[in-house]
């Protein structure tokens, strides 16, 4: 073991933080340049760029829980989570070396379309990211103490892995998203890999309880995760409907499904606010905080992922005036992509400064939820704003600074304030079930505010739906207890 994994110095939590930010990375390039290189390049309609884009929500639903699962038990090559994250940095930079070459790909497949190609490798791509995620995330707390050391710990992660998001859009800005891709194939791969081998992984995980150590001998039942994500069923019912629906091309115009599945979500979303945790076991009292940390955070992650989906076509409508549809010339085409690289640059400089130096700090006076539900209802507040006033370029500039503070603590504290209330000895799985209050929601914004958003003459509704869900967000995360912090 090095020394300094044995004092946890902020130089080991850097090297600890490497094989997310190679995640990270890949997941920076497919937000900067998927939309872009399907709308422009392979002229797919926004429809189909949502569909292309809810393929990895898709694959997502069962990769990282069944990853978690294995890695939880599993050692192979003097790791526990160092198989998945080798396989999944790979799998991640061949995919990105095939996203500028989707039609040479379907050209040699002898297929006449390439939206089939675009989903195989959008698919393989975003899976690649889930496979290697929750490993990345699970081997810090799997390594570091519970209470501050292990917020410490996620917050270095943000801020390492936001640092070369940075550089992802910094690239994709100054050269072109070809560029970032090819860039980005060479260091998913090598921040994937190399670190791991200087990372020593406990080969026991320890159970956080004592009551959970002949608990966590037997397996997890099928039944024990449904009740674990009981918040997500409204998401987990819409996800089976819609993709249902898409393979027998059934096409509803009146939302019903989407209002019954609110509906079931808002349910139990109430049942789980309401529930006490009083009297309970610590087990049962960590179930309870886990769903509403799920509840919580599914609405952030609407919001969120509308915004990276649509961002470019908001951007097309409301700055360029170029209605939907229309295909502008090249010249704005490039000119369009830099705004968007731009926007999500300034996003992630943000976020990659915020984590270790600002909002770690803050945790330690007002608390991890507090200070998280706080940086949720100032994004809310940056949706509003881009809303009414993101008309230019520099204006969306100045309020993506500001929604970059909401951006830091969703990819920072959540994981935090999640790990703290669940089995150490089964982090795999919990991150991987933590990991569909991101994916279901997700599918909702790439199908049911993708139809929206395709039908609406006014693409004002992208923020608007953005507003609503983070200030939900928000709402939900002032219910969510406060661990204490062990120093």
């Amino acid at each position: 073991m090095l020394n300094i994994q044995k004092k946890l110095t902020n130089s080991f939590y850097a090297l600890l933080s490497l094989p997310a930010t190679a995640m990270g990375f890949a997941l920076s390039i497919q937000i900067s340049a998927l939309s872009w290189i399907l709308s422009t390049k392979y002229h797919l309609r926004i429809e189909d760029v949502g569909l292309v884009w809810a393929s990895g929500p898709i694959a997502g639903i069962l990769g990282q829980v069944i990853i978690g699962i294995i890695s939880d038990k599993v050692w192979l090559w003097n790791g526990r989570r160092r198989p998945f994250i080798f396989i999944g940095g790979f799998l991640a930079a061949l995919m990105l070396l095939a996203l500028p070459n989707i039609d040479v790909i379907s050209h040699a497949l002898g297929f006449s379309g390439i939206l089939g190609v675009a989903i195989a490798v959008a698919l393989t791509l975003d899976l690649a990211i889930n496979v290697s995620f929750n490993p990345t995330r699970s081997i810090i707390a799997d390594i570091t103490p519970e209470g501050v050391e292990r917020t410490k710990g996620y917050a270095w992660m943000q801020t390492v892995s936001g640092t070369f998001g940075v550089l992802a859009y910094v690239i994709g800005a100054v050269w072109d998203n070809y560029v970032l891709i090819y860039v980005g194939v060479i260091l998913v791969l090598a921040l994937s890999i190399i670190p791991t081998f200087f990372i020593e992984e406990p080969k026991e995980l320890s159970s956080s309880s004592s009551e959970s150590s002949a608990v966590e001998k037997t397996k997890t039942s099928f039944s024990e995760i449904l009740n674990s994500i009981q918040p997500l069923w409204g998401f987990l019912l819409y996800a089976v409907y819609i993709i249902t629906a898409r393979l027998i091309h059934f096409e509803s115009k009146n939302y019903i499904a989407e209002i019954i599945c609110f509906v079931i979500t808002f349910y139990f979303i109430l049942k789980v606010l309401f529930t006490k945790a009083d009297g309970k076991s610590d087990v049962e009292a960590g179930i309870i905080g886990f769903k509403k940390v799920l509840a919580a955070h599914s609405f952030t992650w609407i919001g969120i992922q509308t915004m990276f989906i649509y961002m470019f076509a908001y951007i097309q409508y409301k700055v360029y005036n170029i209605a939907a549809g229309t295909t502008p010339p090249d010249s704005i085409q490039l000119e369009m992509g830099r705004v968007v690289s731009i926007s999500f640059l300034i996003l992630n400089a943000v976020g990659a400064v915020l984590p270790a130096f600002v909002l770690e700090p803050i945790t330690r006076k007002i608390g991890r939820t507090t200070t998280h539900a706080i940086c949720i209802s100032t994004m809310a507040l940056g949706y509003v704003g881009l809303l009414l006033f993101g008309f230019s370029p520099m204006v969306i500039y100045l309020l993506m600074a500001f929604l970059g503070i909401g951006w830091a603590s969703t990819i920072s504290l959540p994981f935090a304030i999640m790990s703290q209330k669940v089995d150490q000895a089964k982090m795999g799985l919990y991150m991987g079930l933590f990991n569909l209050a991101v994916v279901l929601p997700q599918l909702v914004a790439s199908f049911g505010v993708g139809q929206a958003v395709g039908e609406a003459s006014d693409k004002s509704l992208i923020f608007i739906v953005s507003a609503v869900t983070l200030s939900i967000s928000a709402l939900l995360w002032f219910f969510v207890k406060e661990d204490v912090q062990k120093a």
